[in-house]
């Protein structure tokens, strides 16, 4: 697995925040300002007040609209120098054109214009986080490695958001389905079999579909039925289990599409555990074997590049803590990694446990 130079790793981290401002600039024009409100929880948040319809007149309309915690202290700083940014478009497209060129992953046309068209609808400043191979997609720039091309295609994309969030944040997305028209005018809902007037997944003419996702809250009985997301434009969620471990602490990286696409994804050692596991939960028929080798093959991948990380320690710690949470988990991750085609593992593990202060002999 070949490295980046260190000038494309720099282009990558400066077109994340590039990208970034663009998406503060466009989502939150001059003619307002923000302020800080106090949650239930106490916690501050940042939330943007302006007018719908130019400055402030009797014919405009005011509004509010969450923007992050003021603990963040990325959102934080772009509050404060939000007046100051002028994001330019060609610069982006220039940085995405040298990192593509450099060997980084860029997606099909379709699902890049579909993050897209949900990303400025601000679906990741509502905390939606961008999971599956899409995310998979990338890491190179974050991990700075070329990732082999392989487990690189895909025919869906998936979000998923904590329902918590969905409920807290008080703001939506524009409907969904509008969204989509705009990349393919023959997107169409998909109501839930659990639940006909719930719509979890979207799919055009072609097939292909657009998810929701959302970790399962309930016990076994319920894990079919959508869980009403608020924030995100009349869609529900499907409730999937392991998917709260996988989304808790994304973070922050771009899709190398046109100029560039601010996303949040989870964090890389969280998602080659979670492949792990969700390989060993497949069924056995054709589609879904097909499905587990692409699972594990993105999870060796993602193995063998953060051991060769800063972030090396860090999948030794999500490993271990993935085991904890039980027997399921543990059996999961124990048939997926006798089956892994390296041994990385076994020594990030190792260090991880150490770090921990654990005895080798729990693991």
């Amino acid at each position: 697995m070949k490295p980046l130079s260190l000038a494309h790793q720099t282009m990558f981290s400066d077109l994340i925040q590039r990208c970034l401002d663009a998406e503060f600039e466009e989502t939150f024009p001059e003619n307002g300002s923000f302020s800080k409100v106090k949650g239930a929880n106490g916690q501050l948040f940042w939330y943007y007040k302006g007018y719908n319809r130019g400055e402030a007149n009797a014919d405009s309309k005011r509004f509010s609209k969450y923007v992050g915690p003021v603990a963040d202290p990325d959102v934080t700083a772009r509050v404060e120098r939000f007046q100051r940014v002028k994001a330019n478009y060609r610069e982006r497209r220039s940085l995405v054109t040298s990192l593509t060129a450099a060997g980084l992953p860029s997606p099909p046309a379709l699902v890049g214009d579909i993050v897209d068209v949900l990303w400025r609808a601000g679906l990741f400043r509502l905390h939606a986080v961008l999971v599956g191979t899409a995310a998979f997609q990338t890491y190179a720039g974050l991990l700075g490695v070329r990732l082999p091309s392989a487990p690189l295609m895909t025919g869906d994309v998936d979000f998923a958001q904590f329902h918590s969030i969905s409920v807290s944040v008080d703001d939506s997305i524009p409907p969904v389905l509008e969204a989509l028209r705009q990349v393919d005018s023959t997107f169409r809902e998909i109501p839930s079999l659990a639940n006909p007037r719930a719509t979890t997944s979207f799919s055009n003419a072609a097939g292909f579909k657009v998810e929701f996702l959302t970790p399962n809250r309930s016990k076994d009985d319920f894990a079919g039925e959508p869980a009403a997301m608020p924030a995100l434009g009349g869609a529900s969620a499907q409730p999937l289990r392991y998917l709260d471990f996988l989304i808790h602490q994304p973070v922050r990286s771009v899709l190398l599409h046109k100029g560039g696409v601010a996303v949040l994804v989870p964090a890389p050692e969280r998602f080659a555990v979670h492949k792990m596991i969700v390989s060993e939960l497949r069924r056995t028929d054709r589609d879904s074997a097909s499905k587990a080798r692409k699972d594990l093959e993105q999870a060796s991948v993602m193995i063998e590049a953060l051991a060769n990380s800063s972030s090396r320690l860090d999948l030794g710690l999500a490993y271990i803590e993935a085991r904890d949470r039980g027997q399921k988990w543990r059996e999961a991750l124990e048939g997926a990694r006798k089956k892994l085609s390296n041994s990385l593992l076994e020594g990030e593990l190792d260090t991880a446990i150490q770090e921990a202060g654990a005895q080798d002999a729990k693991y």
